[in-house]
């Protein structure tokens, strides 16, 4: 552990999610913090400049190891925005103290830090191998929806029963067993991908427990999979990934489900016309 890991993990506080955690072949890890209710973005933060750059270096000499990924001026009381990995703090202009934890907005209750993170932590959805994926369209299927699913987490059971009431939208379902938590649960995705029909395979599997009549020895994507958990910094079942690259850990209700797929295909479409333009 670096030494801004060890500080950090001396002045925090763990919030336990909804969702099954650990690294599909790790431990369990500390919970991720749901995030709070889709409110109006913060003011942005200042662009980068020479202070924002003494301030890196500065970082990079008092915690040796720690990945400093940028500074910038944030918004709150002339504190410095910094990612370390991928983590926020605060510091001021001399990088003597630190601010660890999240800035929140009193009137909206919006935490304003993890908002913040998600934008910078997001996910290219171009780059996701929808091959290894098991792809389930319901209605129009004009929304796009990816999740990581251990077949053993009772969240992403949870999860699939919010999903019952959630129309119009693709859904692609990476089978990521955790291991640690559930020593069944790879040879139950194997199995499920090993089925003509796996999305009918995984449906049957949350509706009555039943697995294909297969031995799950078929060419399968589980091992990759972890792989590309282990990239996207997966710790936790289900992780839901939106049309924006959004990032959300945990069985989120129909409602807010609903908010974020909106969201999400609205960033996107901003995304891609900056792109074009």
């Amino acid at each position: 552990m670096d030494s801004l890991s060890r500080f950090a993990a001396r002045t925090s506080l763990a919030i336990v999610a909804a969702a099954c955690l650990g690294s599909g072949s790790a431990a369990a890890q500390p919970a991720r913090p749901q995030p709070a209710p889709v409110a109006p973005a913060a003011a942005a933060p200042a662009p980068a400049g020479p202070e924002a750059a003494a301030i890196k270096k500065l970082l990079e000499q008092k915690f040796p190891g720690a990945e400093v990924r940028g500074v910038i001026k944030s918004p709150y009381f002339g504190l410095y925005e910094v990612q370390f990995d991928d983590r926020i703090v605060y510091t001021d202009a001399r990088a003597k103290y630190l601010v660890v934890g999240a800035m929140y907005d009193s009137d909206t209750k919006v935490n304003l830090t993890e908002e913040r993170q998600r934008k910078l932590n997001r996910v290219d959805v171009a780059q996701l191998p929808l091959d290894l994926a098991i792809k389930t369209v319901k209605g129009t299927g004009e929304r796009t929806l990816f999740v990581f699913s251990d077949p053993d987490c009772p969240f992403c059971a949870k999860l699939e029963q919010e999903l019952k009431t959630v129309d119009n939208v693709t859904i692609y379902t990476f089978l990521y067993p955790i291991d640690s938590l559930h020593p069944d649960a790879a040879r139950k995705s194997r199995m499920i991908w090993c089925a003509d029909d796996r999305a009918k395979a995984w449906d049957s599997y949350y509706a009555s427990g039943a697995l294909p009549n297969n031995k799950g020895e078929c060419d399968n994507p589980v091992a990759k999979l972890a792989t590309l958990g282990a990239k996207y910094k997966v710790n936790a079942t289900p992780t839901l990934v939106f049309a924006d690259g959004t990032i959300i850990p945990g069985a989120l209700p129909a409602q807010r489900l609903e908010a974020e797929l909106a969201s999400g295909e609205a960033e996107a479409k901003k995304l891609a016309a900056a792109k074009k333009s």
